[in-house]
């Protein structure tokens, strides 16, 4: 699939999103490097903090299916499903990214729209990124 058509499935993916207290929709596709393709949406409680974004939804989704290797994510959001403007993935979805990508490669593309978007590496989203090989002796 090309970006224009990953961003359409990100968009018709903002109708599964759970948003129910902040009425802000989120949505995601996940592609692995096999070509696989995961979706995922914004689940939020009533609690707030058993929430769970949509990146780190689709990430999930994926690594419980053993896939571990991703080379780009496509990410949409907005109010009642609108989606206005570019948004950027929180600080802890940038964390998971961290844990399974490449942070040099791995592309972030945020989409207003199929022909308005914009699109960052992994490191340039999360400067001094701490990850698994900072845990790795040599």
């Amino acid at each position: 699939m090309d970006n224009k058509e990953l961003i359409r499935k990100a968009i018709d993916g903002l109708k599964y999103s759970y948003a129910p207290y902040s009425n802000f929709n989120v949505s995601a596709v996940l592609v692995a490097k096999d070509g696989s393709i995961y979706t995922g949406c914004n689940i939020e409680n009533a609690a707030y903090t058993p929430s769970n974004c949509a990146e780190r939804t689709a990430f999930f989704k994926a690594v419980s299916e053993g896939v571990k290797e991703f080379e780009t994510i496509i990410i949409v959001a907005g109010k009642g499903g609108k989606v206005e403007n570019i948004t950027a993935p929180c600080g802890v979805c940038r964390q998971v990214m961290m844990e399974f990508c490449d942070p040099k490669t791995f592309k972030i593309i945020l989409a207003k729209s199929e022909e308005e978007y914009k699109e960052f590496t992994l490191e340039e989203l999360l400067p001094l990124g701490f990850g698994p090989g900072d845990l790795i002796e040599n």
